[in-house]
Order: C-alpha cells, then structure tokens, then sequence
C-alpha cells in the first residue's frame, strides 16, 4: 500500500491493503490521460464501500426508508469512495519503482507514465479535501467527518510504513471494514447496536485475517516475495486469529438474532432465527476460498463466488421479510 530489507521490491508490498493480489487478469496500460485519472480511482473497487448501509439496515425499515437517512446513506457511500480513490493514488505514486518491476502493475496509470506523479498527489489531496467537505453535508456531519478523518489517517499511516508491523497492519486492513460497517449509522445519526459493533469487528478482523492468510499460502505456493509484515507472520498464527475471528463474528451474530428473535413476536422473530443458517454457511464458504488462498481480494470474491452470492441474497431476503415485509402484515 514494501521493501525487504535488502531494499528489494516485494511484489506483494506494492499492493493497498484494500485491494487483493493480483488475480493474473490480463491488464493493458490506459489509453489517455483522462482514462488514466479515472482508473486511477480503481472504482471497480468501490463495492465495498456498500458496507456503509449495514447500520441503517439493521435499524429496521422506519429508519431505513427514511428519506434523509437514505441521503446520508448515499452520502457516506461517495465519501468513503473519495477518500478510498484518494489512498489509492498515494498508495500508487509511493510504490511506482516497485509497481514498473512487476508484470501487471506496471500497466497502473502512475506506473505506466500515462499520469504523472505530481498530479496524482493533487488529485489525492482534493479528494480528500472532498471528503471532508462533503461529510458535513450529512445528518450528523461533525461525526461523519470524524469518522473519514480517522479512515483517512490510518491509511495514511498504513501507507507510510504501519504496513510493514505485524500485528498492526492486520488491525489496520479490519479498522477499514469497520469503519464503513459504522459510517452509514453514524452519517444518519442512528445509535449503533453493541452486537452490531461486535459483529463488525470479528467480521472485519476475519477479512483482514483471511486475506494475509491467503497471502502467506501464495507466497509458499509462488515463492513470491511477500510483505515486510508477514515475515512475521506464520501461517499457523494467522489461522490461529482467522479462526478465532470466524468463531466470535458467528457467536456474535447468534447471539444477537436470539435477542432480536426474543424482541420480536410471531413469524418476524422467527425469521431472525433463520438468518443465521445463511450467514454461517457464507462464513464457512468464505473459509473455504480463505483456505485454498483465494481470499487475497474480498471484493473479487464476492463478485464472482455465485454460491455465496446466492446465501448472501438468502440472508438478505431473511432480514428483508423479518425487519419489514413481515410487520408490515402483522
């Protein structure tokens, strides 16, 4: 988002933290310089970022189809996408040596020539800048700028050497997906569940975990110069949390249907039972590419894993008909 001691590029260091590694794709360099700006931004990236509707969906269907809570949602959604693109700019202009030595990311706008590095850095700084201005515009804004500002620094922090600690870097990768699990609520001001919040973190601890976990079994596989940071790193101890983090976003996730189940009457709470069957398969399933070193690039999984796309729409149909279809006929 790397270098071995001996200042050789890594191969794998190169890449953000929010990204994957490379999948092997064919990558043709941009035509132009606008073409240039726009893939810079990597928006193919931005599926993530729908991560920001987790809170307002979980507070049910008053909340959620509330017009301003849907523009806040909105909102929180273009900020992260902002200041995402902006971390991928920097990311790529820091690491453009190391992105020319290798075989696909040489065709990378900054890589390639095709956008200068001082644009790129003032692109980076606008957005930004963006970020924050359009925050404010949000419900609660004053605590949605706190919450892109915090983003922004620890990726930042990430980008400037955080990345090379082991330990930490995973903290970093998790505090991403949480902080956009977090920022669709706090933009619309909705009070976050504390089963809510521990689901977002075991969740996104078990992403950042899963994605290192891949990484380490590519390098064995390829003999690819892996990251400063999983130097130190086993693969055992990266099972070890990957594990731990699966088993505690899974309890959590329980725990907190049983009390949603017990708060609500008839078929609704029944539903919120059922939910848990889909939402622990597409946890076993995401292991399982995890444990075949597939899970380097979340969003590409969720993007072409047909299986778990279909428990995801199980799962999101189960919440759907326990949160609003339901009682809105009992």
């Amino acid at each position: 988002m790397n270098r071995e001691d001996t200042g050789t590029p890594s191969v794998l260091d190169s890449e953000p933290h929010t990204e994957g590694v490379e999948t092997g794709r064919k990558r043709t360099p941009p035509k132009n310089l606008p073409d240039a700006m726009v893939k810079s931004l990597r928006p193919k990236q931005w599926v993530k970022n729908v991560l920001v509707l987790a809170a307002p969906a979980a507070a049910g269907a008053e909340t959620l189809f509330h017009s301003r809570v849907v523009l806040d949602v909105v909102l929180a959604f273009v900020v992260f996408c902002l200041a995402a693109s902006a971390i991928y700019l920097i990311n790529d202009a820091m690491d453009v040596d190391a992105d020319r030595a290798h075989p696909t990311k040489r065709f990378r706008p900054i890589a390639s020539g095709m956008l200068p590095i001082k644009l790129a850095y003032v692109m980076a700084v606008a957005l930004i800048a963006a970020t924050i201005g359009l925050s404010l515009l949000a419900t609660a804004g004053t605590s949605l700028a706190v919450v892109m500002a915090v983003y922004i620094t620890l990726q930042l922090g990430y980008c400037f050497g955080w990345k090379h600690m082991p330990v930490i870097d995973i903290a970093l990768v998790s505090s991403g997906f949480m902080l956009r699990t977090m920022a669709g609520g706090v933009a619309a001001g909705i009070v976050l569940s504390q089963w809510f919040l521990l689901v977002a973190a075991f969740g996104s601890l078990f992403m950042a975990s899963g994605k290192r976990y891949s990484e380490i079994l590519l390098a064995k596989r390829t003999g690819a110069k892996i990251r400063k940071s999983l130097e130190g790193y086993t693969d055992t101890y990266l099972r070890f949390v990957w594990t731990l983090s699966a088993t505690a976003v899974v309890m959590s996730y329980s725990l907190w249907g049983f009390q949603l189940s017990n708060l609500t009457e008839g078929p609704a709470g029944v539903m919120y039972q059922v939910s848990m069957v889909p939402f622990t398969i597409a946890i076993l399933r995401y292991a399982a590419d995890v444990d075949r070193g597939n899970g380097g690039a979340p969003d590409e999984i969720a993007l072409e894993d047909r299986v778990l796309q279909i428990l995801a729409l199980l799962w999101m149909a189960c919440i759907i008909l326990a949160s609003y279809v339901i009682p809105a006929f009992f």
